[in-house]
């Protein structure tokens, strides 16, 4: 008898677009979309109108709750279901003196996910959202950070990097995926912060992230309500015009800012100095202080977002900024990032992508 041939048969390699279905396939589930891309939570920004546009075209919209009353996020989460009949989810801060009654409008209208921001968690929120059947989502800062925060409870991970717009923490992206994707698959990590292509999805995905969470890219998305010199303000900046608070007084802990520069930096400065030596009077607490510092940033915010004054309100961008080039449709923007995604998986062949896509 002919002994058998082994059989040499090579193993079918996978498209771009199937590789990319497949990485994506953890975070899709646990976020019930067609793809693992959050809408970075962003205060006057991500609201119903472009909540309900990212959810609609395939990713996943977060409310920004910010310093709303539980009232108003009522409103919020009914208009954006309104809108939509697609996931969403609900970004509440930790330090709300009304969290427990966000929570509560939270499980009153059923939400699917709550990402709790803005530091440690309260364990009773993580379990009354959990007994509620509502998935929670917190940021990691740190790869043990971040497993005890598995171990009390929470169903998934957002690590967000110093590149990122707004308050940030002092690790790049980069650094910190490096650190925590190897060391806890327990649950999804999505990857967050100077994200403005799809490489980088690509990338993060085949490091272990289950998706990735962005921001600044859409503030110049068509659906985006900020105010059209807010805009314009971001398609004209780089990324190095996107830079960091600075702490004046190291008994006086700020956390770090990364806005567009102008003149609304210097004046936070100033609104710093008044509030130290506030401190140092005996007028202010510390944390009443800091509190305060909080409320500058949230009427600087308003001020540019709403009103349009990006001289002296406060511009927060992430370094991608420098990558949002034109005003485009949540839906094109998704387009382009799964497009650039696949061409990157594709290691950019040339008849594996469209070279006008690749070069977007």
């Amino acid at each position: 008898m002919t002994p058998q041939e082994p059989d040499i048969t090579m193993p079918q390699t996978q498209s771009g677009a199937e590789r990319l279905h497949a990485l994506m396939a953890r975070g899709n589930a646990f976020l019930g979309v067609e793809c693992a891309i959050m809408g970075g939570a962003m205060t006057w920004l991500s609201e119903r109108t472009l909540v309900s546009a990212i959810s609609n075209a395939g990713g996943f919209g977060v409310i920004a709750c910010g310093a709303m009353s539980p009232e108003l996020l009522l409103q919020e989460i009914r208009a954006t279901k309104a809108l939509t009949d697609k996931p969403f989810g609900v970004n509440l801060i930790t330090m709300h003196h009304q969290l427990k009654e966000l929570v509560d409008v939270c499980i009153e209208e059923k939400m699917s996910h709550v990402v709790l921001a803005g530091g440690l968690p309260p364990g009773w929120a993580i379990s009354a959202l959990k007994d509620a059947g509502i998935k929670s989502i917190c940021f990691a800062p740190t790869a043990s950070l971040g497993k005890k925060l598995v171990r009390s409870g929470v169903d998934a991970l957002v690590v967000e990097g110093s590149e990122a717009g707004g308050h940030i923490g002092p690790v790049s992206t980069s650094i910190l995926a490096q650190e925590i994707l190897p060391e806890i698959r327990d649950v999804p990590v999505f990857i967050a912060g100077g994200i403005g292509r799809g490489e980088a999805l690509g990338a993060y995905l085949e490091m272990g992230a289950s998706g990735v969470q962005l921001g600044t890219r859409f503030v110049c998305a068509t659906e985006s309500t900020a105010h059209p010199k807010f805009k314009k303000a971001f398609l004209r900046a780089s990324a190095r015009d996107a830079i960091t608070s600075v702490q004046l007084d190291a008994r006086f802990p700020v956390i770090p800012v990364r806005a567009l520069k102008n003149e609304g930096a210097k004046r936070f400065m100033e609104a710093q100095r008044e509030m130290i030596a506030r401190v140092d009077r005996g007028e202010l607490e510390i944390k009443d202080a800091q509190l305060e510092i909080e409320k500058f940033w949230a009427g600087a915010l308003r001020r540019a977002v709403v009103e349009g004054d990006v001289e002296h309100g406060s511009v927060m961008a992430g370094q991608s900024v420098g990558l949002v080039k034109t005003e485009e449709p949540v839906s094109e923007i998704l387009a382009q990032l799964l497009r650039q995604a696949t061409c990157y998986l594709e290691r950019m062949a040339p008849d594996g992508c469209d070279e006008m896509d690749a070069a977007r």
